[in-house]
């Protein structure tokens, strides 16, 4: 009860079928290495609508030479050996392998006991088929990938191994003779697909591996761009804190102490000298004034008054030292001088730091040295600018940047003018000495005015 009849059309036809089995072979299993590859990730039926619709199309392929070749096998039997008793068997095993079949991407693509039984019943039927019929052997390669992505390496070498030997001897069945090329082409050639389909698989391996390491590092990143803009944000405020506090200090705190003296000048004098009483407390309303529109500045620009009403930086320093000069009342006198000629206009940036640093370093001279005159020198240069602040009064033992004597009770005046000068890049310096008098300098690059930090 074999196919194989010697002499028969069905032998004639088999030499010349069997080289193309071979060959069919080797196209199905290129076919069917590339759709296991594709689907080897996921369940290669239901699931693999969910991966790259190449991968799709190749499994859909696989499923379709499958079918076709079933087909064809069972088409080939019924036309060469019509009526035979043997025929219901061929069609109900036909049909039985095609439902076996069918039922493979229900029951997913993992190694579980279910799975494994229904590719041993599925292999059973396919070898009881080929036994009855031999040209049904071409129905192995599916069967190859689908044990190969099923099973472990080892077991499903050993399968694969299986299926060519029931080719080879199907092949060797179908054939009118001994053909050594039946019997080398189906193991090469179940060689070659295997070999395909392991590396295939392997590099999927590594994609994987590689798409999780790049998941890391572009999270790693994420993680690094978060906290850097986290640690620019405190530094930022940070920054924009202490430049409130030198804004404030230079102008509002000054302002405020100068209306405390002042006023407490003209209480101790109201009854003995009522008008020097009152010109200090016209000279604190004055002060009052200009601490009013330091205030209203601050809410809209934070940019300083004197360089708000046009002129720019020289005209706001002649401004500042008649206003000194006015309210000391005769005590202290300050001058202005300005060297050189700008090439292009100041930043404001720059015009606002150096004026405010002149503003506190006058109120020092005011409250602390004594001195009866004071200059404000600003010298235009090629590529810096610089201003000179000096005084005649008591002087004092300069300390170097850093150290706060012990005797300093308040001391934010020279720190707030150096951070100013420093976000500028530029230096500030103090020459001073006891009974010689003071001279601060500030010095700014026209090139750098910011701090690169």
């Amino acid at each position: 009860m074999v196919e194989h009849r010697s002499g028969s059309p069905d032998a004639e036809a088999a030499g010349a079928e069997a080289p193309g089995a071979a060959g069919s072979t080797a196209e199905a299993g290129a076919a069917g290495a590339a759709g296991a590859a594709g689907t080897a990730e996921s369940d290669p039926d239901a699931q693999v609508a969910g991966a790259d619709p190449d991968a799709r199309w190749l499994a859909l392929l696989m499923h379709a030479a499958f079918f076709l070749l079933l087909g064809a096998s069972l088409t080939r039997f019924l036309m060469r050996h019509p009526g035979e008793a043997r025929t219901p068997w061929i069609i109900a095993l036909s049909i039985t392998l095609a439902v076996l079949y069918l039922l493979g991407p229900v029951l997913g693509s993992r190694p579980t006991p279910r799975r494994l039984t229904w590719l041993g019943v599925l292999v059973v039927v396919w070898m009881v088929l080929v036994v009855l019929a031999p040209s049904f052997a071409w129905c192995a390669v599916p069967l190859f990938y689908t044990g190969l992505r099923i099973l472990p390496p080892r077991a499903a070498l050993a399968l694969v191994a299986l299926l060519t030997v029931f080719v080879v001897a199907a092949q060797l069945r179908l054939a009118d003779g001994f053909d050594p090329n039946l019997v080398l082409a189906p193991p090469a050639v179940a060689a070659v697909a295997t070999a395909v389909f392991v590396h295939m698989q392997r590099q999927a391996v590594r994609q994987r591996e590689l798409a999780a390491r790049q998941g890391e590092l572009i999270d790693d990143l994420l993680r690094t761009r978060r906290e850097l803009a986290a640690t620019e944000r405190r530094e930022g405020t940070l920054a924009e804190r202490q430049r409130l506090s030198m804004e404030i200090h230079d102008t509002l705190a000054q302002g405020l102490s100068s209306q405390q003296m002042l006023l407490q000048a003209a209480d101790r004098t109201w009854s003995a000298d009522p008008d020097a009483a009152r010109r200090h407390v016209r000279t604190a309303t004055g002060i009052a004034e200009r601490n009013l529109a330091e205030a209203r500045r601050f809410v809209h620009d934070l940019a300083p008054a004197d360089l708000a009403e046009g002129g720019g930086l020289e005209a706001a320093l002649h401004a500042l030292a008649a206003r000194e000069s006015a309210q000391a009342a005769g005590a202290l006198t300050v001058h202005c001088h300005v060297e050189g000629t700008p090439h292009a206009p100041l930043p404001d940036r720059v015009q606002s730091a150096l004026l405010r640093i002149a503003q506190g370093a006058l109120a020092n001279v005011r409250e602390h040295s004594g001195a009866t005159a004071a200059g404000l020198t600003l010298t235009h240069l090629d590529d810096r600018v610089v201003l000179d602040i000096g005084d005649n009064g008591r002087g004092f033992t300069a300390e170097p940047e850093g150290v706060r004597g012990a005797r300093t009770v308040r001391g934010h005046g020279l720190p707030a003018m150096r951070a100013r000068v420093r976000q500028l890049g530029g230096t500030l310096t103090v020459e001073s000495a006891p009974g010689e008098g003071t001279v601060l300098s500030a010095e700014v690059p026209l090139t750098t005015t910011e701090d690169p930090t």
